[in-house]
């Protein structure tokens, strides 16, 4: 069953959000050339713990760190370390934290330093394909007019749906009912209610929808080994939209400055 949660619940939910975007927004700062892996996750669970929050995913099923740092054909969950990041390089930061005991989740491609038009695109149409399947959300709409709106973005700019991974229901736990893939066909599934709390995340490869997990049996890359990018925000579901619990001030455009969040990327 899909959680419907009460307006005390969610604020909980939108706290722990605040904590989320708050640390990928620091993230922007962090990210860099010659910065290592291990020195974000560091900073960046200093920064949680520091607000009151503890890292979801540290523990989760044996994860060893705070948040997944995954680099170019790294799909997801990739395991911060001494890797330095390199100029051109982007990587995918993804954070979840539990306060007051409730989760949000959210994830962010970004570049380092300067990269060239190939990933500055695929960045722009995987987080596009989130705008547009998080503007389909309302009540009463099937959750596969999401994946399917998802799907439309990323298929229409010469790119694969991961279909191997998914989002999920979020709020108790990290991952909770309902399943959501990235693709589908229109008017099918569960039927979208007022209340209910997803975390919605398209994983968008450069080449083909492939994927293979790494021997630490846990970084996931393309099986192409080409680029992939990966988007993801902790919503709401409300009567006539969502409302985003993990909104940031900003993200991470080419030429490494900030913006606010509430731009359209693509346009």
């Amino acid at each position: 069953m899909i959680a419907i949660r009460s307006a005390d619940e969610i604020e909980l939910i939108r706290e722990s959000g605040r904590l989320v975007a708050g640390a990928l927004d620091l993230a922007l700062e962090l990210v860099r050339p010659g910065a290592s892996t291990g020195s974000l996750d560091r900073e960046l669970e200093d920064y949680i713990r520091s607000h009151g929050g503890t890292p979801e995913f540290r523990g989760f099923h044996g994860y060893p760190a705070a948040t997944c740092t995954s680099v170019n054909e790294e799909v997801v969950h990739g395991i911060p370390g001494s890797r330095a990041l390199a100029a051109g390089d982007i990587v995918g930061i993804d954070v979840g934290v539990r306060k007051s005991g409730y989760v949000a989740d959210a994830a962010r491609t970004f570049a380092v330093g300067e990269v060239g038009p190939a990933k500055d695109r695929l960045m722009r149409v995987t987080e596009s394909a989130l705008d547009r399947g998080l503007a389909a959300v309302h009540e009463g709409v099937y959750l596969s007019d999401v994946s399917h709106e998802i799907q439309s973005v990323v298929e229409a700019g010469g790119y694969s749906v991961v279909r191997a991974l998914a989002g999920h229901g979020v709020g108790r736990e990290l991952h909770e009912p309902p399943e959501i893939p990235n693709y589908g066909a229109p008017g099918f599934g569960p039927i979208l209610r007022t209340g209910m709390v997803l975390a919605v995340e398209p994983m968008v490869n450069e080449g083909g929808p492939a994927i293979e997990t790494l021997a630490d049996g846990w970084t996931v890359v393309t099986a192409d080994r080409r680029l992939s990018a990966h988007f993801e925000h902790t919503i709401v579901v409300t009567t006539n939209g969502s409302d985003v619990l993990t909104t940031g001030a900003k993200e991470r455009l080419p030429d490494g400055a900030g913006r606010d969040n509430r731009e359209c990327v693509g346009d």
